[in-house]
């Protein structure tokens, strides 16, 4: 899939308008939230894992019982 999006004003910010095709491809919605990812081609646009705050929030709670342990290992 290979569509130009333009970048509108949308008050002090940017946006672009998804298409149908995008949407439907991406398996989303109006009010649906993506995931933006940093790659070595660019951006990537992707639905986020359901479970990934439950995960981050697991882990930070392991990182804060074991902050010491973890400098250790960072040396």
């Amino acid at each position: 899939m290979n569509t130009k999006l333009k970048v509108t004003r949308i008050g002090n910010s940017a946006g672009v308008v998804l298409p149908k095709e995008v949407l439907a491809h991406l398996d989303v919605a109006v009010g649906d939230s993506l995931a933006v990812s940093k790659t070595p081609r660019g951006i990537e646009l992707s639905v986020p894992e359901a479970d990934f705050q439950a995960q981050m929030e697991a882990a930070r709670e392991v990182m804060a019982r074991r902050k010491r342990a973890l400098r250790e290992l960072a040396k």
